[in-house]
């Protein structure tokens, strides 16, 4: 006999529509969250960030919605606390300062070939005659 879960908890897999924004009640519906935790978890969670339009009405894109379902798993059914669900998706990679990517290169490997473009600049700016 499997233990008893609250329908919120349940596992199903949730399909979002192919659409460019969500009003926060597509959101709520999509998710299962009630409109008042997502604008919660906007304040705890930075990386849910959605815009408004000129009405105020909140927009949230694909990617806000596949963050919130994130934070639901982590919170529901991982039994994250909002700090520990706040650093285990920083963890994740998502929410960074920077949105560049590292370079997969190691900077002693960089000098030569910073060298070697100095000495073709070089010698095209002898070609050009300057």
């Amino acid at each position: 006999m499997r233990p008893l879960q609250s329908p919120a908890i349940e596992k199903k897999a949730v399909r979002i529509p192919d659409k460019l924004y969500f009003k926060i009640g597509e959101v709520s519906e999509i998710t299962g969250v009630k409109p008042y935790v997502l604008r919660y978890w906007e304040s705890e969670f930075k990386m849910v960030n959605p815009s408004k339009s000129r009405s105020r009405q909140r927009l949230y894109r694909k990617s806000d919605v596949e963050m919130i379902l994130k934070i639901k798993k982590l919170l529901y059914e991982d039994r994250f606390t909002i700090n520990g669900a706040r650093k285990k998706i920083r963890e994740m990679g998502y929410g960074k300062s920077s949105s560049q990517a590292e370079l997969p290169f190691e900077k002693k490997s960089l000098h030569p070939v910073i060298q070697e473009i100095i000495q073709e600049l070089k010698v095209i700016q002898q070609m050009l005659g300057e």
